[in-house]
């Protein structure tokens, strides 16, 4: 029986080189805080969302395809029951319109969620600290299938196939 010892040695060294690559892949993906930005680089703005989905600290946060800051913080509000989202904004973007509108948004169609900005037409902006007051929440999926599958249900049912 020939020696299966090459083989092992080929096979193990072939598993590391796979865990190698997923961890580099892991800390290269969008999303991880590879970056963190400087407290004077930066401004904080909060947005309040009826629902987040799955989005996490350190999404991005864009403005016309444009990313302009990351996502700080995820957390709840038990006293109106919504989730707050800290936002962290480059300064160099200090002119975005204090009635601008916060998306929470999916690269393609089962992709990351992040949060994406559409500017609004105020002559003031945003500031340290201030909040984003118009907000529309992550469209789930699971409740646009549902109600679809609702709407089937409660049709009636159209002609039973037998003439009259």
């Amino acid at each position: 029986m020939p020696s299966t010892r090459g083989l092992e040695i080929g096979t193990g060294l072939f598993v590391m080189l796979g865990f190698a690559a997923l961890a580099f892949l892991t800390t290269q993906l969008p999303g991880g805080k590879l970056s963190v930005a400087s407290a004077s680089s930066s401004y904080r703005v909060t947005a309040r969302f009826e629902n987040v989905g799955d989005l996490k600290a350190g999404a991005p946060v864009t403005m016309a395809g444009v990313k302009v800051g990351r996502v700080a913080g995820v957390r709840f509000d038990s006293q109106d029951y919504k989730a707050v989202v800290d936002l962290t904004i480059d300064r160099q973007y200090n002119r975005i319109p204090d009635d601008s509108w916060a998306n929470i948004e999916t690269s393609g169609l089962l992709g990351a969620r992040y949060v994406g900005l559409d500017a609004g037409g105020s002559e003031t902006f945003l500031v340290d600290t201030g909040q984003i007051e118009n907000t529309q929440s992550a469209m789930v999926l699971e409740k646009l299938v549902n109600k679809l599958f609702a709407a089937f249900a409660s049709r009636p049912a159209t002609g039973s196939g037998a003439k009259e």
